[in-house]
């Protein structure tokens, strides 16, 4: 009588399954609506910034992304339209590199640096470097948004997580443009109607164990 492959195609699937939790922290990071922790983090100019450091602010379009991914590269340009769009409006754009430099080491500082020169960023640029804040929002992809919102107690609640637009391939193909939306109808004091979406992109490279 022929055996069944069925326990050890089980026992394969539970391995694969333990060996991906164990490669990334669990998905338990903030949900629209919660309070985001500030942060100091060391921008591509060597100074220490913080989003309290923006006075004036109204809020932020804090963007998980890296040198490396393609699909943050596909987006730089359409990020850097955000922050010229809406910092002027209170909202401007603070980027932070998640990865780890072990696992991908092109998303070191020096390339940070040398990336933001060659893109002419105008916001501020910041390295993660112990990923704690990462894990603090639960960011998953790069690119990854959260918009939050000042609140008049000066703390920050979440107003909008996900992606940019609907095309992250062309740019010129968009028909939502869900991050623009969001910030639209915050800057003229509505309520989000779509808070979130899904983050498509490169996973964050994760310090190992």
């Amino acid at each position: 009588m022929r055996k069944s492959k069925l326990p050890f195609v089980y026992f394969i699937c539970l391995l694969f399954v333990g060996v991906l939790l164990a490669a990334a922290p669990a998905d338990n990071g903030y949900q629209v609506g919660d309070t985001a922790r500030d942060f100091k983090l060391k921008n591509v100019d060597g100074k220490m910034v913080s989003m309290a450091d923006y006075k004036d602010a109204k809020g932020f379009i804090v963007t998980f992304t890296c040198n490396t991914c393609p699909y943050s590269v596909a987006y730089e340009d359409r990020i850097i339209d955000l922050h010229k769009k809406y910092a002027p409006k209170g909202y401007p754009v603070i980027a932070i590199n998640p990865n780890d430099v072990n696992v991908s080491p092109k998303d070191s500082y020096t390339h940070m640096q040398q990336r933001a020169k060659e893109k002419s960023f105008p916001f501020a640029y910041l390295h993660d470097e112990s990923q704690e804040i990462t894990k603090a929002y639960g960011a998953t992809r790069t690119p990854h948004l959260y918009i939050v919102q000042k609140q008049k107690d000066g703390k920050y609640k979440v107003a909008y997580i996900g992606t940019i637009d609907d095309n992250s391939r062309d740019a010129s193909k968009v028909e939502k443009k869900y991050a623009e939306e969001a910030l639209d109808e915050m800057v003229a004091g509505k309520t989000v109607s779509q808070p979130n979406t899904k983050a498509i992109g490169c996973t964050i490279k994760w310090r190992q164990a």
